[in-house]
């Protein structure tokens, strides 16, 4: 066993990678709407056929759209669906709620920072590896979390991350190393 390691636990030290996490670039991704667009074209019957459910929008913070990864402004129309976020057939394979706003053209995708919804809220940072496997996770504060994320990327067996908001669970967005 190694001494301690950077956070004074005693364990394996990580081998260091080719990146730099002073240096280390990410990308945020939204989802593609496409796939949800036809959800806003059903009635109540429908969605509940697809155990989807219409929301409107009655706060400025609360209902974070996982295509533009920013809150719906109070008035518009979303669509609260369970989404297969992990679907690779392993343990950790997952789903769960998530909000998608009505009339979105593309998905988000940011550079080096975070997008609002994630940069307001606490964030569970889940790692997985090549076989989508997890292989590290931690919290953090979304405002503060780039350099956690650079750590994190920096581990090699790392090969995207998973954003969750930590609150409710749910599904916020997958991170992955700039190319």
């Amino acid at each position: 066993m190694a001494g301690p390691g950077p956070q004074g636990r005693v364990g394996h030290q990580q081998p260091l990678s080719r990146f730099s996490p002073m240096t280390l670039s990410f990308t945020v991704a939204g989802l593609d709407p496409a796939p949800f667009a036809p959800l806003f074209d059903l009635d109540k019957a429908g969605l509940d056929a697809v155990g989807a459910v219409r929301r409107v929008a009655d706060a400025p913070i609360g209902f974070p759209c996982r295509v533009s990864l920013d809150d719906a402004r109070p008035g518009e129309t979303l669509v609260l669906v369970n989404y297969q976020h992990q679907p690779a057939l392993t343990p950790y394979r997952a789903a769960h709620a998530i909000y998608v706003r009505q009339g979105m053209a593309g998905a988000c995708r940011t550079v080096d920072s975070l997008p609002p919804a994630l940069a307001r809220r606490t964030l569970s940072l889940r790692c997985f590896d090549a076989g989508h496997m997890m292989v590290a996770a931690d919290l953090a504060e979304g405002a503060e979390a780039a350099p956690i994320i650079r750590r994190l990327l920096d581990r090699p067996e790392v090969a995207y991350i998973q954003a969750h908001y930590a609150k409710f669970g749910c599904y916020a967005a997958r991170i992955e190393r700039a190319p």
